[in-house]
């Protein structure tokens, strides 16, 4: 969430958010676990994407492929822009429906390297073949593997198949195990907290390990962390406090602390989803609670955004009508740029700051730094943020309101001693009321995801003929082998230079894959096509 602004007058710049790298993802089908995995999997697919395809502004995702491997592995969906694609990713996600359930077939223990391969292989000959400027953003890839089979003993066959393979282009590999047993209570948990649990851990140098819970919430959450910028080339915010406020986790008195933190969201702002009660607001519009968010780091990559705390507040002594915008999240930084001993540093004085607060029940007032160029004629507003302790190594940061932006009102008070007859019928309606002791979102739903892809709804009878042309899968014979006549996916032949000693490695392409390939290729250069 770097450079960019937004302003009420005159051109506005576009807002530029750090784009989240391309993205492999491969589905290992075992059976007979598919079955209780298909639909929910599905489900959360479908939901993210309606919501990914759907944000206005800058796209949060770039490249998107999608593998299947049963007892070969087959690409479902090359590398596509995923904005302005859903009706493809649609028909993908159809795709992995439409898989056999139930029967057995012989499982090849090379399927899965051979995909990590072809993928890797089919996103160095895209790259190949964007612009300058585009190939820029495409430099590494992330690859994802949802499994159902034991997450320790899939990473330990993916280190022995894939030892002798060049993972330069690869930034993150990661093996996802789909627990077999369903969520008991739904607890809004950030993704990130979920891979700080012992559930997931780093197995050998390259490999990730994680495990998601057999459900569509679960799922979708994993998904939806892909939205996140996760950048740690720079830190985002530097949180500035006075010596004399916090001398005791301060080594030097006369010298202010600096924290430094990256920025997280919180929560999407309705804003950036069309047909939404707020969709009216354009992103580029200050009335909108989207810029408050992005306005904290907008500056260029040569300065941080600074908040400079200036006094402490009671908890109690805030009025919730006071803050404005959204919220959003304060970490400790991750940047690579600095050194161990200054980020372990920095994560101490911020665990310091929160039991601080927490223990003394105080929130702490900032000022932002000003906004916008200025001139030398006039001087810069300013905006100022409430910051929140939490339980958890964060903190909660909100806009708050200034003396300009008030408007007159009147609040007369609670009578101490209401009617009786009214008290009586209110409180026997109050004591009808389900009471729950927290809120939890993941419980609320607003039909957001059907509404999303509603939008993107073509008559029947348009589909594409790659699609339509595509003959059905065949069942399972008296062997037990399923037939099809679907053929391996491979790289399709690109007229490029072969890169040396990959051919031995990667099986030829061959004509229906080819076909495939760029038959799609056309399709993602007219997203509006039928």
């Amino acid at each position: 969430m770097h450079p960019g602004r937004t302003t009420g007058k005159g051109p506005s710049t576009h807002i530029q958010i750090d784009q989240q790298p391309p993205r492999l993802l491969i589905v290992h089908i075992a059976l007979p676990s598919w079955a209780d995995i298909c639909a929910n999997l599905c489900e959360a697919l479908q939901n993210f994407f309606s919501l990914a395809c759907s944000l206005m502004g800058p796209s949060r995702m770039s490249l998107f492929s999608l593998y299947m491997v049963q007892d070969q592995h087959e690409c479902i969906l090359p590398f596509v822009q995923v904005k302005g694609n859903f009706a493809r990713l649609q028909a993908c996600i159809s795709e992995l429906r439409m898989l056999q359930r139930e029967g057995c077939f012989r499982s090849q223990g090379t399927s899965l390297r051979l995909a990590v391969e072809d993928g890797l292989q089919q996103f160095k000959q895209y790259s190949r073949h964007v612009t300058t400027s585009a190939a820029l953003a495409y430099t590494s890839l992330e690859i994802t593997i949802l499994t159902s089979q034991p997450g320790k003993e899939v990473v330990r066959q993916l280190e022995e198949g894939l030892k002798d393979t060049d993972l330069v282009s690869v930034r993150r590999l990661q093996v996802v195990e789909i627990a077999k047993g369903i969520l008991e209570h739904m607890d809004s948990v950030s993704p990130a907290e979920d891979l700080s649990n012992d559930e997931s851990s780093i197995l050998g140098t390259d490999i990730d390990l994680q495990t998601v819970d057999n459900d569509i919430v679960s799922m979708e959450i994993f998904f939806k962390a892909w939205l996140h910028n996760s950048g740690t080339d720079q830190e985002q915010i530097h949180l500035l406090l006075s010596s004399q406020c916090f001398s005791n986790i301060s080594r030097a008195r006369d010298n202010p602390m600096c924290l430094k933190c990256d920025l997280q969201e919180r929560l999407l702002s309705p804003s950036l989803l069309p047909g939404t009660a707020d969709g009216s607001l354009r992103m580029d519009d200050p009335k909108g609670d989207f810029s408050t968010l992005y306005q904290m780091a907008s500056q260029s990559s040569a300065s941080h955004y600074k908040l400079q705390v200036i006094k402490a507040l009671k908890s109690s002594g805030l009025c919730e009508s006071l803050t404005y915008g959204l919220p959003f999240i304060l970490r400790p930084t991750s940047c690579w740029q600095l050194d161990w001993d200054e980020l372990e540093t920095n994560q101490q004085h911020f665990h310091a700051l929160c039991h601080s607060l927490l223990k003394r029940e105080w929130l702490l007032l900032a000022k932002g730094e000003p906004l916008g160029p200025g001139h030398s004629q006039r001087i810069p507003a300013s905006t100022f943020y409430v910051i929140m302790p939490s339980r958890s190594l964060t903190l909660l940061v909100k806009a708050v309101a200034t003396r300009e932006l008030m408007l007159p009102s009147t609040f007369p008070l609670v009578s101490e001693d209401p009617c009786d007859d009214s008290l009586k019928i209110v409180e026997s309606m109050l004591d009808s009321l389900e009471l729950e002791p927290t809120y939890n979102p993941l419980q609320v739903q607003s039909h957001l995801y059907s509404h999303l892809s509603s939008n993107y709804a073509k008559p029947q009878g348009r589909l594409h003929p790659h699609w339509e042309s595509r003959a059905p899968r065949k069942h399972l014979c008296k062997t037990g082998q399923l037939q099809t006549n679907r053929a391996r996916a491979t790289v399709a032949p690109l007229p490029v230079t072969p890169v040396p000693g990959r051919a031995s490695k990667m099986p030829a392409a061959s004509k229906s894959s080819s076909d495939t390939f760029f038959l799609l290729s056309e399709w993602e250069e007219d997203p509006s096509g039928p």
